[in-house]
């Protein structure tokens, strides 16, 4: 006679089946349904120049992609701060294009794909001026009494 199963080994397998999908499901990125959701994954991704390397400044890189959320074509900056120096431009330049090989491709939901496939949008990356160093307090100066 065949013994009938016991409730625990049928929590247990619920259980494995829950960790089975639970985990799969988490693999998967998180699929982009807005243009919000589009600019908030690219700005996530954002890491500019550290400031012992270039000066803080804005940059606007003009991006398209496909359905599948590569990028289409090719990138093209068109703003970057007017009082940056050679260096600084290029030294964010390359991190916007190091920004876009981290992102990319994006995890678009079909609709959405099919919305922005070859459009240009236009993403500006704002980098903080540095902050102001503090005032050097000086203690052990004695103040003049008047």
């Amino acid at each position: 006679m065949r013994r009938p199963r016991s409730k625990p080994s049928l929590w247990l397998a619920a259980g494995l089946v829950w960790l089975a999908s639970a985990a799969d499901a988490s693999a998967q990125p998180q699929q982009l349904d807005t243009l919000k959701d589009v600019f908030a994954k690219l700005y996530s991704c954002w890491q500019p120049p550290p400031y012992s390397r270039a000066n803080p400044m804005d940059i606007t890189v003009i991006v398209s992609f496909n359905r599948e959320g590569a990028i289409f074509g090719q990138p093209r900056i068109t703003y970057e701060s007017g009082n940056a120096s050679d260096n600084d431009r290029l030294a964010y330049r390359i991190a916007v294009m190091e920004t876009l090989q981290r992102c990319t491709p994006l995890p678009f939901t079909e609709g959405l794909g099919g919305a922005v496939a070859g459009r240009p949008l236009a993403v500006t990356f704002r980098t903080r001026k540095r902050p102001p160093k503090p005032e050097e307090k000086r203690a052990w100066l004695i103040q003049k009494i008047l």
